[in-house]
């Protein structure tokens, strides 16, 4: 297995609560990481919202964010009769730190993927919460609307751009030589264009290549106009350090 990132410098985009993970993975594998958290993420108060929790009997967890709001406010109620499906291992980790674990997980951590294996496994499931961000994808509400069942959503938090990162984003990619950018979803991407998509140098940044979580983030990256995507084969930030390693000694990484 290859065992060093060779002291490349790494531009970490991600949410300032889960940089430091990520930033301690690319130390430990011999890289340099650099963080500057393109996105802020709160969670959405829910007091005043009409939900009887009780009704359903699965509720979908896409992102350990979403768990972690969701508990916060409804940790009081009854779930003894609900069934917990999480997009992921790290968002099953946040359910487990309430207490309770994921009765599914997809073997690839999408949304896609997630609704076609759950009802391959569950074709008769019913009466589901979707937790969701506000800016969350749609799929799983339009393959529930498409299916004509029982569900509702809850929006438990916010994702928005830190633009205040501006000016220390413009200094990093300007004075760091950064080697490699990280995306863990696609509103990363798409910060990071809102704040360097206008600067005069934007078609050399292109060309830097950016490590993106997952297919969906690659799609928004590729849309931008980044011309080198690296992917894992698990949607994971240890599989995306891995990927780094791998893509440095392949490609020769100058």
């Amino acid at each position: 297995m290859i065992q060093s990132l060779e002291g490349r410098k790494i531009l970490v985009t991600r949410e300032a609560s889960q940089a430091k993970q990520f930033s301690d993975l690319i130390t430990n594998s011999g890289g340099v990481p650099v963080e500057v958290p393109l996105l802020t993420i709160r969670c959405i108060d829910q007091t005043n919202v009409d939900l009887d929790i009780g009704q359903f009997n699965w509720i979908f967890f896409t992102s350990a964010h979403g768990v972690n709001c969701f508990f916060k406010q409804f940790m009081k109620e009854d779930f003894k009769n609900i069934k917990f499906a999480t997009v992921g291992h790290k968002t099953e980790k946040a359910l487990k730190s309430f207490g309770y674990k994921a009765e599914f997980i997809p073997s690839t951590y999408n949304a896609e993927i997630m609704a076609k294996e759950f009802f391959e496994i569950y074709p008769d499931a019913n009466y589901i919460l979707l937790v969701r961000g506000n800016i969350s994808r749609k799929l799983l509400v339009k393959e529930l609307t498409e299916r004509n069942l029982a569900f509702d959503t809850c929006v438990v938090y916010e994702t928005a751009y830190f633009l205040e990162m501006k000016d220390q984003l413009i200094r990093v990619i300007e004075e760091e030589n950064i080697d490699l950018i990280t995306f863990t979803s696609p509103s990363t991407v798409k910060a990071f264009m809102e704040i360097m998509g206008q600067q005069p140098d934007i078609n050399k940044i292109l060309h830097v290549p950016c490590v993106c979580i997952g297919t969906t983030t690659e799609q928004a990256a590729k849309k931008f106009g980044f011309t080198t995507t690296i992917v894992p084969d698990t949607f994971t930030i240890e599989n995306m350090v891995e990927s780094m390693k791998n893509y440095i000694h392949m490609e020769g990484l100058k």
